[in-house]
């Protein structure tokens, strides 16, 4: 290898790494500013939006249970 293609070499993988710390900055940048922001949190299931808070829903259980509470489930809902 002559004295060209090294530098050559070096030049490029400067700029290979160059354009790492670029990408990589950018990123932790976008990411930070992704916490930043207040989320939205939404708790409830996707099938459970219509169920409205103190609803009695029916349950099926497998065990055999000895309360008098007929396994009914009320949501209550915060």
């Amino acid at each position: 290898m002559n004295d060209l293609s090294v530098l050559l070499y070096f030049i490029m993988f400067a700029v290979v790494v160059g354009m790492t710390f670029a990408f990589m900055y950018s990123m932790m940048k976008s990411t930070l500013r992704e916490f930043d922001k207040p989320r939205l949190t939404r708790n409830v299931h996707p099938e459970m939006e219509d169920v409205k808070s103190g609803e009695t829903l029916l349950v099926f259980s497998t065990e055999e249970e000895d309360d008098d509470d007929d396994g009914d489930v009320i949501i209550v809902r915060k």
